[in-house]
């Protein structure tokens, strides 16, 4: 049996698409930790690549319960 841990999109702590919630869970932090830091460093990043990187996760990155 595998007990490896796998990154989805979260459907309970999501805000737009799950993607900081799923790293939350990933993780085992708070989703606010993960979404104040994403926001910091898309702001202080130059806006643009935050935006493409969430845009990349949340296309790469499957919600949970979907294969």
């Amino acid at each position: 049996m595998s007990s490896a841990k796998k990154l989805y999109r979260s459907k309970k702590d999501r805000v737009i698409a799950g993607v900081c919630g799923g790293l939350a869970d990933y993780f085992e932090v708070d989703p606010v930790v993960i979404r104040a830091s994403f926001a910091l460093a898309t702001i202080f990043s130059g806006i643009f690549p935050g935006l493409i990187a969430y845009l990349t996760l949340t296309i790469i990155v499957p919600e949970k319960g979907k294969k």
